[in-house]
């Protein structure tokens, strides 16, 4: 099983255009995410999954490795699925997919994640991680979305809500989604197959697709937080936090 992991990354945004390109410390946020990913142990190869030449030139002016993936894809799965069958990986290959908004992404979170696949009776192809909230301002903020999960670890739901609501205390702990995936090349094909879900529409958020359609998710608790850039202000959050790093 090799395992590639893509950091899908497009210029257009609603919120923050050109985005991925945007300096942090002097080097474009594309550029920390991509280091990072390539200091993760049990990674075979690092690529940049994008369809805007203004991306690609700067992943190659840094030596970085890009894929060029359709305009048309309408998510960034549908860009992982291109960019898989770009590269003829195989079913049982393992795709890591790295939002490109990450720069803080912590190389042993990537570790921990390919990990889950390595365990013993893995009856699961995809899986994501949470961070425990320790900022009470991301509670009720739907930018930050919370996922609840059984047992065992597998995904219950995502919401943008927080989830669980104590009715009679809020003296719990609640987690927030980390932007990675991990899957196989099959899964990865499977998903792209699939309609929208209604609860994904309505959220907004992908991954509710799989469990729409009854597919297991696995999910692990990071014990580092890998908050994503939105805004200006959060660029300058980060270099604060790189500065003191």
């Amino acid at each position: 099983m090799s395992v590639t992991l893509l950091i899908p990354a497009r210029y257009g945004s609603q919120r923050f255009a050109g985005k991925p390109l945007a300096l942090i410390a002097g080097k474009p946020m594309i550029q920390h995410v991509y280091e990072k990913a390539s200091a993760a142990k049990g990674i075979d190869a690092v690529y940049v999954a994008t369809d805007d030449e203004r991306i690609s030139d700067a992943v190659d002016s840094f030596g970085g490795k890009f894929i060029m993936t359709s305009p048309d894809a309408e998510s960034g799965t549908d860009r992982i699925e291109d960019a898989a069958n770009q590269l003829g990986l195989k079913e049982d290959d393992l795709l890591i997919n790295l939002q490109g908004d990450q720069p803080l992404i912590n190389p042993e979170t990537i570790e921990q994640i390919v990990n889950l696949f390595n365990r013993e009776n893995v009856d699961f192809e995809m899986a994501t991680l949470g961070y425990e909230i320790t900022e009470e301002s991301e509670l009720d903020d739907p930018k930050h979305v919370k996922m609840v999960f059984d047992n065992e670890g597998y995904a219950l739901y995502f919401s943008r809500a927080r989830i669980p609501f104590g009715r009679d205390t809020d003296e719990y702990p609640v987690f927030k989604h980390l932007g990675i995936y991990a899957y196989t090349k099959r899964f990865v094909s499977l998903f792209a197959s699939l309609p929208v879900g209604r609860l994904e529409n309505l959220e907004k958020l992908e991954q509710l697709r799989a469990l729409e359609n009854g597919l297991k998710i696995m999910t692990a608790i990071s014990p580092f937080d890998s908050p994503e850039v939105d805004t200006q202000e959060d660029i300058q959050l980060c270099e604060k936090v790189l500065k003191n790093s």
